[in-house]
């Protein structure tokens, strides 16, 4: 049987992406993210508890990523878990566990109140170099 490696968050950008471009030109981002939950504990009083993700995109998102975010945009990100590990210099082996990310939606409002986008690229949902298919909601949705 195979595994599902599959993670979907919704948060804010803890600062700017930090880009590079390796060999072939090829960029990769990386930035944290913060996921924020909030509930009632057993007084009834409202408790939030802030996890911190490292998110790395590569390639077009990348690029994106570097164009368009910014500390504190709001962002979905889907993709999967992958965990590297290296010696530090006293060789010791650590441990790093990143979300790599394979679609990117912008969650941020625009800046001019409008909340319509008059091009695709302001659309804000990416998969890979793909814009995604404009068109109304099917019928059969049951909301």
């Amino acid at each position: 049987m195979r595994g599902v490696n599959r993670v979907m968050l919704i948060g804010n950008l803890g600062k700017e992406p930090d880009v590079q471009v390796l060999e072939g030109n090829i960029a990769v981002a990386k930035f944290p993210l913060a996921t924020t939950e909030t509930f009632k504990d057993r007084t009834g009083k409202l408790v939030s508890q802030t996890e911190w993700h490292t998110v790395v995109l590569w390639r077009g998102l990348a690029e994106l990523a570097q164009k368009y975010l910014h500390k504190g945009s709001l962002v979905y990100i889907e993709g999967r878990l992958k965990t590297r590990s290296w010696e530090d210099k006293e060789g010791v082996k650590k441990y790093a566990t990143e979300v790599v990310g394979d679609n990117l939606i912008m969650l941020d409002k625009r800046a001019d109140g409008t909340g319509k986008p008059d091009s695709p690229e302001q659309l804000g949902g990416y998969h890979g170099d793909d814009l995604p298919p404009i068109g109304e909601p099917s019928a059969d949705l049951p909301f």
